[in-house]
């Protein structure tokens, strides 16, 4: 069967093809009466009209293409939501998404931005890892992109990153709520913004709790499971009287391995001590007993935002200003928290 055309669906509605154009590619400026437009719309329904997308693209200049590059997010497992939200965004304009990984190597990383302006994708979303602040590849240059993750040092492009600080206070906040005056900080060693700003958090809602804070109840590693046992087990080892009844943990990983920490030590979860995670990692804070109260990382949220952001920038839209978006971390409740232990 032949692919219906515009004339197609002008014949069908009784309108002019001029007037069928102009309502199926929501011209803008055109006094259109509604009861007209809806005609139109379901004539092209009725005969599965599509429209010719390379035709538009010559038109308009498009190729109706987005370019995604990551450090390590498509290799992600708790990051993969990030591209089904851009993909989803994308899918709303008539885009399809081309998808890179670097694994941070910048010579491939240049090689692939390149790749993608050879082949006139409208625009880039370029992600990263652990809000980090970067120089952005000189490559993107004249290309419109946005950063999602991550923040340009110089703020030439519009970013999204997660509220951090707000989630750390959310986490906190919900052990303060459940009565806990001894709360401990299980964090990261690693030097970047998340570290900072999760502590900064951490001390915010003790603050506002009027609890005092001691650098004695934050301990760092490394931020995955064996980290997390080694400091909850150092935190947890200490006498009765001077040991959290609460973990607030860096990330769901180091919070698995606080978990193996309270195992060793006889203690129970949430009678004994309580543990709260950040990052909601399905495949563990799901799969704890009991499961992990966490906070979640706005991955698909994110991964939306940055592709609206980017049309906006496309198709030249007023409302294209440079935008720095902070998504906020909301709290999953699972089974992790109780009140402390009496006595």
């Amino acid at each position: 069967m032949a692919r219906a055309t515009l004339r197609d669906v002008a014949e069908r509605s009784g309108f002019s093809v001029t007037t069928v154009s102009q309502v199926l590619n929501d011209v803008p400026g055109k006094r259109i009466p509604e009861s007209t437009r809806a005609r139109v719309r379901a004539a092209a329904a009725e005969l599965s009209y599509t429209p010719n997308r390379l035709a538009q693209g010559l038109r308009l200049r498009r190729t109706n293409t987005l370019g995604f590059i990551s450090d390590h997010i498509a290799t992600s497992p708790h990051a993969g939501q990030t591209i089904v939200g851009a993909q989803d965004a994308a899918a709303d304009y008539g885009s399809l998404l081309l998808l890179m990984n670097s694994g941070s190597d910048e010579e491939l990383e240049n090689l692939e931005i390149q790749a993608l302006r050879d082949r006139q994708v409208d625009g880039i979303v370029y992600a990263a890892e652990y809000h980090r602040v970067l120089v952005p590849p000189a490559a993107l240059t004249g290309i419109p992109t946005v950063l999602l993750d991550a923040r340009p040092a110089a703020g030439e492009f519009s970013s999204v990153v997660p509220d951090e600080v707000g989630g750390a206070v959310t986490a906190v906040k919900e052990l303060i709520d459940h009565g806990h005056r001894r709360i401990a900080f299980v964090t990261n060693i690693t030097e970047i913004p998340a570290t900072a700003l999760r502590l900064d958090g951490f001390r915010r809602a003790l603050k506002s709790a009027h609890r005092a804070f001691s650098r004695t109840m934050v301990v760092e590693d490394i931020s995955e499971a064996q980290g997390g046992f080694r400091a909850a087990r150092e935190l947890l080892d200490r006498p009765a009287a001077e040991r959290p009844t609460a973990l607030f943990c860096f990330n769901d990983r180091m919070a698995m391995g606080a978990y193996q920490a309270a195992a060793e030590c006889g203690l129970r979860i949430p009678e004994d001590v309580s543990i709260v995670g950040f990052d909601n990692q399905e495949l563990i804070a799901a799969g704890l007993r009991p499961g992990l109260t966490t906070v979640a990382l706005p991955h698909y949220q994110m991964g939306q935002w940055a592709v609206h952001a980017l049309m906006r920038a496309v198709e030249g839209s007023p409302t294209a200003a440079l935008r720095s978006e902070v998504m906020p971390c909301p709290l999953v409740r699972r089974g992790s928290v109780g009140p402390p232990p009496r006595g």
